[in-house]
């Protein structure tokens, strides 16, 4: 008989405590969620950790030759083979979009640009052909 009553007040002890952590158990939701995700530079990779995308703010710079890049943003583009078909920049002095073709090629490609107070669009193909329409 006395075990008989340990095991009913086990049984109990072990309801009232199952009872007390259901209680405190919240649902699994989003609490807090950032409204801004901020960082200094965005990758996306596919399956393989290859960068296809990047999103990155690039430093104002001098090339070797003296010319002067203001601080830009650019947003890349990724072919799988590595190849940054879409480009699109943005800065204080110029914004432009650059399309490139496929990967076995050098030379052919779309670029729209707006400069200062000059825009342009130039068009290449891969035979050399090459079309600049300026307004």
């Amino acid at each position: 008989m006395r075990i008989e009553r340990l095991l009913v007040v086990l049984t109990l002890v072990n309801l009232a405590l199952l009872a007390c952590t259901l209680a405190r158990t919240h649902p699994a939701a989003a609490e807090g969620v950032p409204q801004v995700l901020r960082g200094r530079a965005l990758e996306i990779v596919d399956d393989q950790g290859r960068v296809r995308a990047s999103l990155n703010v690039l430093p104002a710079k001098t090339q070797p030759n003296g010319e002067a890049y203001a601080e830009m943003v650019l947003l890349r583009l990724i072919t799988e083979r590595g190849r940054p078909s879409v480009k699109i920049g943005a800065s204080e002095q110029a914004a432009g979009v650059s399309l490139a073709g496929p990967s076995n090629t050098k030379d052919t490609y779309v670029i729209l640009e707006a400069k200062g107070t000059a825009s342009s669009l130039r068009l290449r193909n891969e035979d050399g052909r090459e079309q600049i329409v300026k307004p």
